[in-house]
This record gives C-alpha cells, sequence and structure tokens, in this order.
C-alpha cells in the first residue's frame, strides 16, 4: 500500500439523502468496533468489489466511493491491513478517538470521497 492507494468504501443506500451521501457512509457503526471496513483498491477494482459485495443477500451498495491512505494517514487515522474475511480487505481504525472526533474524522473522509466522486456506480 502507498500514499495514493485507494480505500474502496461500499455505500448503504441508507446513507445516501437526495443522491448525496453522508457522512454516515465513513462513521463506523457500533457493530463495526470503532474500525470502518473498505478494500485495497491496489488489489481489486471498485467494479469488483461491488460485485463480491452484494452477493450476499443482506448487504447492499449504492456503489463505491473511496478515501486514499494518505488521505487517512493526514487525519491521523491508521489503515490496517486485515485481510479479513478477504484478502483484500482492511480497516480505517477509530478505535483511539472520542464520538465527536469520530464525527469530524468521517466528516473530513466524506468530503475526500466527494471531491474524486463515484469509483463505481451501480
Amino acid at each position: 500500500m502507498n500514499n495514493n492507494t485507494l480505500l474502496l468504501r461500499q455505500i448503504h443506500p441508507a446513507f445516501m439523502q437526495q443522491d448525496k451521501i453522508t457522512s454516515q457512509a465513513f462513521r463506523p457503526t457500533p457493530k463495526d468496533e470503532k474500525l470502518l471496513s473498505v478494500d485495497n483498491g491496489d488489489k481489486i477494482s471498485a467494479a469488483e468489489a461491488w460485485a463480491r459485495f452484494i452477493e450476499n443477500p443482506q448487504c447492499q451498495s449504492a456503489g463505491v466511493m473511496a478515501v486514499s491512505y494518505q488521505e487517512c494517514t493526514s487525519e491521523t487515522l491508521n489503515v490496517i491491513e486485515d485481510g479479513t474475511p478477504y484478502p483484500e480487505h482492511c480497516s480505517i481504525d477509530f478505535s483511539d478517538l472520542s464520538n465527536g472526533q469520530i464525527n469530524k474524522k468521517s466528516k473530513k473522509l466524506k468530503s475526500y470521497a466527494e471531491k474524486r466522486d463515484w469509483i463505481y456506480k451501480n
């Protein structure tokens, strides 16, 4: 992974309002244990990541947006190449942050992703 590596994020339809994403799309939920699930864009394309994701009937995605590794590190967010549950999986680590800090960082990630626009949209 390098500074330009894109971290691919599936955007749940519930995290959209009037064709715009909400910062919730880049904020870990309580079940995520402060780890935001992404895919390493150097190892899988956005279209492939989306297709694999929606194979699970419990998963929905309006498409894929991305932030770069460098954007995460500029926000002091570590990126963990955990490879679980599949080899391309990574996590953006919010574990050392308060809820207020998580909200601020998720808004910044949303802003980075919006500037880049959709990487893949169904």
